[in-house]
């Protein structure tokens, strides 16, 4: 559908489209798009402009526009709902990037509202306050943040989470680089304490794949994105164990598709395409692509 190296825009919106559309579904719901304040994404960018010598290979920014065109394209492809992750590297910053969170959703009604929190006193507060704001779904990055999931300041967090049943996409995979607490044990630990907390463990917990597949066995309310997992620039470096897919289809109904937009080494519709060849039918292919982030977020 989409060759890796296909770059013409109005081909790949095509591509994109055709693939809803042969599945019977309405558009796509798209669970881990980034849309932040000018200023962050710009370093965000600057971060993958220079991850090389991190990560071993370059990483172009497929879809580096100004914020209306990508809502624009976004819109092209059929997406019907996406998020806006956005995530603190220190304290006394989420605040901020909630209050932002707050008028973007406002003049984005596509847009799941999106929030964020960071390990430090007065979390559990504004945290609070985000969910009356209407947030909807909130993102943890523990490899940018540095933190510890399982630190005491944000067992408050967890537990209102839990309880209000909010989805939180969380980045804890220790790719494309570890952190000091990326990997499953630091959030087996959450989830031994909150055991109720519906989390989406972004890029399938890239590259311990088949441990955060065990978790989601574990915890019913335990979710995968499947983020940039399956594409040509992740198999060559952390590639996903044909041997190991099969579990993907009784884990069918919390698979949620999700892209990385707009920060993607490719064009967006091979994320699409490598979910079939992954020997997965239809109704899985339906249900992550659309359905199970309908029923997730009520739309």
């Amino acid at each position: 559908m989409s060759d890796p190296g296909v770059t013409d825009a109005d081909a790949v919106a095509v591509a994109v489209r055709r693939f809803w559309q042969d599945l019977g579904l309405p558009g796509l719901i798209d669970v881990h798009t980034h849309f932040m304040p000018q200023r962050v994404l710009d370093k965000v960018w600057a971060y993958f402009d220079a991850v090389e010598p991190l990560v071993g290979i370059p990483w172009p920014v497929t879809y580096r526009d100004e914020e209306d065109e990508r809502l624009a394209v976004l819109r092209g492809f059929g997406v019907r709902a996406f998020t806006s992750m956005l995530y603190p590297h220190k304290p006394d910053m989420a605040v901020w990037l909630n209050q932002w969170a707050v008028g973007f959703a406002e003049r984005t009604p596509d847009c799941l509202h999106t929030a964020t929190f960071f390990p430090e006193p007065g979390a559990e507060g504004y945290v609070r306050e985000a969910l009356a704001n209407g947030a909807r779904v909130f993102k943890a990055h523990v490899q940018v943040g540095g933190y510890d999931p399982a630190d005491p300041l944000l067992d408050p967090v967890w537990g209102l989470l839990a309880e209000t049943g909010a989805p939180i996409v969380v980045h804890c995979g220790s790719g494309p680089a570890p952190g000091p607490y990326t990997g499953p044990g630091p959030v087996a630990a959450v989830l031994a304490r909150h055991p109720r907390l519906r989390l989406i463990i972004a890029h399938m917990g890239l590259p311990e794949y088949v441990e955060f597949m065990a978790l989601a066995e574990r915890y019913d309310e335990v979710h995968l994105d499947t983020t940039m997992v399956f594409t040509d620039f992740i198999e060559k470096r952390w590639p996903f164990a044909p041997a190991d897919r099969g579990r993907l289809a009784a884990l069918g109904d919390r698979v949620l598709f999700g892209s990385d937009f707009p920060n993607i080494p490719y064009p967006y519709g091979h994320a699409l395409e490598v979910l079939t060849r992954i020997g997965q039918d239809e109704d899985w292919l339906r249900a992550v692509c659309y359905g199970n982030a309908a029923r997730l977020f009520g739309i």
